[in-house]
């Protein structure tokens, strides 16, 4: 959460400011550098000059977790590699944006049954904003991905919840 979220009411100011916070951070998005397995290959070439992720404010792939603020976790994610993907995700900046793309990323794709080395889904160790399906999911499938993400950072808000009404306590039956 940033230092602005959940301090101000809702209403017009708030209104405008959401919009220009989630315009800015909806259009310059920073993927980290992250590749375990084949899906590799295709968000590396969503990357490249026909797909083309900079005209969606996503193509500067960062090489470190501290100057990007989206994991595109591509490929198998076995149990040693699983500590590594909990570390890269602990030490993104917040808002942080976790994307799971393969089958093998959401639910371990064909290794899930025989393999006991494989994560069933990395859902269960990092929390997961979008899938990605596909066995390797083509790079127009990650680009839609891209969009839904923008999406839902768009429709964040920095107003604060309404409080929950707090719950009475039970009578006694006598």
């Amino acid at each position: 959460m940033s230092w602005i979220e959940n301090r101000l009411e809702p209403g017009v100011l708030v209104t405008s400011v959401d919009w220009a916070l989630n315009w800015a951070r909806s259009n310059s998005v920073w993927p980290m550098t992250f590749g375990l397995a084949c899906c590799a290959i295709e968000m590396m070439a969503t990357g490249m000059s026909r797909f083309d992720f900079d005209r969606f404010g996503a193509g500067a792939f960062r090489a470190t977790p501290r100057q990007s603020d989206l994991m595109i976790v591509a490929g198998t994610v076995t149990y040693k590699m699983a500590t590594r993907v909990i570390r890269l995700y602990n030490q993104m900046a917040d808002p942080k944006y976790v994307m799971a793309m393969g089958a093998c990323t959401i639910g371990g794709g064909p290794y899930f049954k025989y393999g006991y080395h494989v994560v069933k889904g990395v859902d269960l160790i990092v929390p997961v904003d979008v899938y990605v399906p596909g066995c390797p999911p083509r790079p127009e499938a990650l680009l839609e991905g891209l969009m839904r993400l923008q999406d839902k950072i768009k429709a964040r808000t920095i107003a604060r919840e309404p409080e929950a009404p707090k719950a009475q306590p039970p009578i006694p039956l006598a």
